[in-house]
């Protein structure tokens, strides 16, 4: 999914921006564009620069003294100074108007890894380039309610101070010039340090076009909520856990990436086109993929149990997650990995890619939770009878271990 937007000239972002009774008024466009400089578009920004302050009091300085010589020559040098900050804010705003520019992110973010977020800009003119622009972005970590209503209520300079670190900022330069109806995409990498929903903004688009005496900005509204998949971690996997297993070639009756045809199903999104079966396919008129029997000896299925009365350390839930997302990308990488689930979701299969991802999915935005126990738990917390089925407990501060048949197997 992708966000859009646009600068729009002035007056139309400004009634598009306002609203109210001043915007119902019938105005010529020049009131228009005199209405929306006393009253500009919110987010809208014209800041003057280091060099435009040095221009100012240079000006400053040349009118106080032609007042007090009455020098044609000095009044003649203020009125070149004056009109080169008039055209610097008029060629800004030529610059800005006709821009669009969309976000297009990544499908996955992981911690700790370099993420791509690319920032494609559209320039609707027919006959002027645009110069100098810059796209501000930032992405900040969007925190759980419920942990947030139970943490004391900290000062104001502490909440502003949290806050802040809790975004992260970046830019991105147009270093050449786009072309009248003309494209070009940036890109920025961004590194996310923790797994979570996070929301992804672009937070104004400016320019310091044409004499870099005035910076202007154009606040937007795109934002759009992504997914960060916990960071991957090192464990240890103890070969020395027994695993249920049939003999050597023994094929069983579910799909899997054998050689012994199972079944054929309906054709899906992401299914490869080698396995379609295209003589079934021509007679009913309709794609079918083949799915072949899957091999005993090599498939595990995962259980993350997220009980609050167990997982009471967050720094150790975090060790969790990451562990089980990399245990599930090895055996998923491997070919022996039939499932995965979390206590008190639906049980997923994992015949594709994304069905891992949507695993993933789930630990980035999981947090610890505190399921009903009664005669039900066994049901309510998601256990299933699998022949190898691999769930997790803490062992010590930080430490979680990883369990196959009552044995550990592997721990982080």
């Amino acid at each position: 999914m992708t966000a859009h937007s646009s600068a729009l000239p002035i007056v139309a972002a400004e009634w598009e921006g306002t609203g109210g009774a001043a915007a119902e008024l019938k105005m010529s466009r020049g009131q228009r564009l005199v209405w929306s400089l006393v009253f500009p578009v919110k987010g809208h920004r014209v800041a003057v620069t280091l060099p435009g302050v040095f221009l100012i009091g240079l000006a400053l300085g040349i009118g106080t003294a032609a007042y007090n010589t009455a020098s044609n020559i000095l009044f003649l040098t203020l009125s070149l100074l004056l009109a080169c900050l008039l055209l610097s804010g008029l060629l800004s705003w030529m610059n800005m108007r006709g821009v669009h520019w969309r976000l297009r992110p990544t499908r996955s973010w992981r911690a700790g890894h370099d993420t791509a977020v690319a920032v494609e800009a559209l320039n609707t003119k027919s006959w002027l380039p645009s110069y100098g622009l810059f796209f501000d972005l930032r992405v900040r970590a969007l925190t759980d309610a419920t942990t947030a209503d139970a943490q004391p209520v900290p000062k104001v300079r502490e909440a502003l101070a949290a806050a802040e670190r809790a975004v992260q900022r970046g830019r991105v330069n147009l270093s050449g010039r786009l072309e009248p109806n003309g494209t070009t995409a940036l890109e920025w990498v961004h590194q996310p340090q923790q797994r979570g929903v996070a929301m992804l903004e672009l937070a104004a688009v400016g320019s310091l076009f044409p004499f870099g005496f005035l910076r202007k900005s154009i606040g937007t509204a795109l934002r759009q909520r992504v997914l960060v998949w916990p960071a991957q971690i090192d464990y240890q996997w103890h070969v020395s856990a027994p695993a249920t297993i049939g003999a050597s070639g023994r094929r069983t009756a579910h799909a899997g990436g054998g050689d012994d045809l199972f079944a054929l199903r309906k054709y899906q999104v992401g299914d490869s086109h080698r396995l379609v079966h295209w003589k079934a396919s021509a007679r009913l008129g309709r794609l079918l993929v083949r799915q072949f029997a899957a091999e005993t000896h090599a498939g595990f299925s995962l259980l993350v149990d997220p009980a609050a009365e167990v997982w009471t350390r967050p720094e150790q839930f975090e060790v969790l997650c990451s562990f089980a997302g990399t245990l599930a990308e090895d055996l998923f990488a491997s070919g022996r990995l039939r499932g995965v689930g979390i206590a008190g979701e639906p049980w997923c299969e994992t015949r594709r890619l994304r069905d891992l991802e949507a695993f993933l999915d789930q630990l980035a935005s999981l947090r610890p939770t505190a399921l009903p126990r009664d005669g039900n738990a066994g049901a309510s917390r998601g256990e299933r009878a699998e022949p190898n089925l691999i769930t997790f407990a803490p062992e010590g501060p930080r430490t979680v271990g990883a369990y196959l048949n009552g044995h550990r197997a592997a721990s982080a």
